[in-house]
């Protein structure tokens, strides 16, 4: 079923169950994101994506990358109202990871000129992005997020390299904001992605396909099959 709305004033038709982000996209609409990634599904952590939307007559703020499209929905992506909610979103994660050269990139597209909450100096945003890309791509689920609130954290349980970890790198590669690293010394890689979780990754031979991988420190039965 097809289903069509207003962005900006221009008309879109899409397949129902569709976001507002991915019909903005179709449209060729920028909406700024962070915690999204079209390979992962959707979670709505950021709210850098918020857009206005007016729906029987009324008008508020959601973000675009989990709502789903309505027949006749309009759709507004850059109001006062939007503006100032990603300035002020913008701003308290640049005050958590300050020297993010993809928070400050943003800053500039979105006119933050000034933070005017305490730094924290971090590197990770909570996203969610390595955990989502942990159970659903590499179908591990070897990153977690822990506790609540300001104490909110992700990583693996006990801070410690999981057991059922392989090393893959997909973190590595979704983190926005490059707070996950891999680092290569000889015959070891070291990842100490989230600032604490330092494991040792020792490359391995696949039997398999012949390739050389990372194994972890601490591998599990099930993955060992494949190594020699």
């Amino acid at each position: 079923m097809m289903v069509k709305l207003t962005i900006d004033g221009k008309k879109v038709e899409v397949k129902e169950n569709t976001t507002v982000l991915e019909a903005a996209k179709k449209l060729g609409i920028y909406v700024p994101t962070l915690c999204y990634h079209s390979a992962i599904e959707p979670y709505g952590s950021c709210r850098l994506c918020l857009v206005e939307i007016v729906e029987n007559h009324q008008p508020r703020l959601v973000a675009s990358c989990i709502h789903p499209v309505s027949e006749g929905l309009k759709v507004y992506t850059n109001t006062d109202g939007v503006q100032k909610a990603r300035q002020l979103t913008l701003e308290l994660l640049l005050a958590r990871c300050p020297d993010s050269e993809i928070l400050k990139k943003l800053a500039s597209q979105l006119g933050v000129k000034r933070i005017r909450f305490k730094s924290k100096e971090d590197n990770c945003i909570l996203c969610g992005l390595c955990v989502r890309a942990c159970e659903e791509i590499a179908g591990i689920g070897a990153i977690s997020f822990a506790h609540r609130g300001g104490k909110k954290e992700a990583g693996p349980p006990f801070k410690r390299a999981a057991s059922i970890c392989i090393g893959c790198g997909t973190c590595l590669y979704v983190c926005p904001t490059h707070a996950i690293k891999l680092a290569e010394v000889g015959a070891y890689c070291n990842t100490p992605p989230l600032h604490y979780w330092k494991s040792p990754f020792k490359k391995v031979k696949c039997r398999i396909c012949g390739d050389y991988h990372l194994e972890p420190e601490y591998n599990s039965d099930l993955l060992k099959h494949s190594l020699k």
